[in-house]
């Protein structure tokens, strides 16, 4: 068995950590961020976020599925089918029936409350929320009424995904350990990968992102290939070797496709309605978009393996906390932020007080989570009882979603 696959990979913990930082940060941002929707927005709005926020829009939730791919690889060898699917199915969807029941209902009542289309009390609001055949904002509603998953799409997603490719991983994993595959060039599988995406995009492009699963494709054809490519990196070491190697280039490769996403953005490449309209225009404007969205991912993966390859004290700590973070983070900072609106506190010091006061609440939320049993398992960690589903532990000591 290849080093990839027998070593814990600490900086697969420190880049899931960084991707849940900027997860944080993007949320708060579409707060205050003009012109872009978002469950209920800041009177203090800007313009100029929209261009820190491009930074990361296109790959930072790609970056989480790459990273759950080659964990999941990571882990596959150690378990058995059966004993992968119990965990993730486990470790996934109670998380999120829980979530949609108890946690998300706040973002919808303050939703509904900005947009001035509810002004009962929160418990007359829940009443509405569990009633499938409610009558309250239908605009809202789907085919179990308003009972939503909101930013916990994520887990469903990941699950469904996961459940795939346990069963395909294995031929997968006999094509990619070929002579041939193992010397796969660097360059060659950028490439294909940058070409991949691109021919999803263009292939699945009337499908609106919509995160409602069934109807999901585009998102689905996007986030899949990712996962997918994940689990390929994994099984191939000395890809994993020469990506890390390569960094700079691919580092070098990102700003330029975050700067070449700025000067779009503002009109400075527009070469009017007709050239947009013909095919060739599209076909650059998908490779470079995909380009951009490899580049940033490679380069982050690179230079974590470059320089994280250690553990510590916080990196045990935020790796398990990061799950439950997660499902409570969007909550914690929609309520934040409309307990902090009435005080009409300028933006330049309401934002950063907003992110404090949400990665507090976030590990206050974990340390009480982590205490009791019942509540670890309704957010995904492994039992605190020695003596509970040593299957359980075993994964979540190996890998975490």
């Amino acid at each position: 068995m290849t080093q990839a696959l027998d070593s814990r990979r600490y900086d697969l913990d420190w880049l899931r950590i960084l991707a849940f930082g900027i997860l944080i940060l993007y949320h708060v941002g579409m707060y205050y961020v003009a012109d872009w929707g978002w469950h209920i927005k800041s009177e203090q709005q800007s313009v100029v976020l929209q261009n820190l926020m491009l930074l990361s829009n296109q790959w930072r939730m790609s970056l989480l599925f790459f990273i759950s791919g080659l964990a999941l690889a990571l882990v596959h060898h150690k378990l058995s089918t059966w004993v992968l699917f119990k965990i993730k199915t486990i470790r996934l969807l109670l998380p999120l029936v829980f979530g949609m029941l108890v946690i998300v209902p706040p973002q919808l009542y303050f939703e509904l409350q900005c947009q001035q289309q509810f002004s009962g009390t929160y418990f007359a609001f829940l009443q509405d929320y569990l009633n499938i055949h409610t009558t309250l904002a239908p605009h809202k509603q789907s085919n179990i009424g308003l009972i939503t998953w909101n930013h916990l799409w994520f887990l469903p997603y990941l699950w469904s995904y996961s459940l795939i490719m346990i069963v395909l991983y294995r031929p997968l994993k006999i094509v990619l350990q070929t002579a041939l595959m193992q010397k796969l060039p660097t360059w060659l599988a950028f490439s294909f990968l940058v070409l991949w995406l691109v021919g999803v995009g263009l292939w699945l492009k009337e499908y609106p992102s919509t995160h409602g699963f069934t109807d999901d494709w585009f998102l689905h054809g996007i986030y899949f290939s990712v996962f997918v490519s994940g689990m390929a990196v994994a099984t191939l070491p000395a890809l994993w070797q020469n990506i890390i190697v390569k960094r700079r280039w691919f580092a070098a490769l990102a700003l330029a496709g975050y700067s070449w996403l700025l000067l779009d953005r503002h009109g400075v490449l527009n070469v009017g309605p007709a050239l947009d309209a013909l095919m060739v225009t599209q076909l650059v404007h998908a490779m470079l978009l995909s380009i951009n969205h490899w580049a940033w991912i490679f380069a982050l993966f690179a230079y974590a393996g470059k320089y994280l390859q250690f553990n510590n004290r916080f990196v045990a700590y935020a790796n398990q906390a990061i799950l439950p973070c997660y499902i409570v983070h969007q909550t914690l900072i929609i309520v934040l932020a409309m307990s902090i609106k009435a005080w009409h506190i300028p933006a330049v010091i309401e934002a950063p007080m907003l992110i404090i006061l949400t990665v507090v609440g976030c590990v206050l939320s974990y340390e009480v989570i982590r205490r009791h049993n019942i509540s670890r398992y309704l957010f995904g960690l492994k039992p605190s009882n020695p003596h509970l589903s040593a299957d359980h532990k075993t994964l979540v000591a190996n890998t975490s979603s």
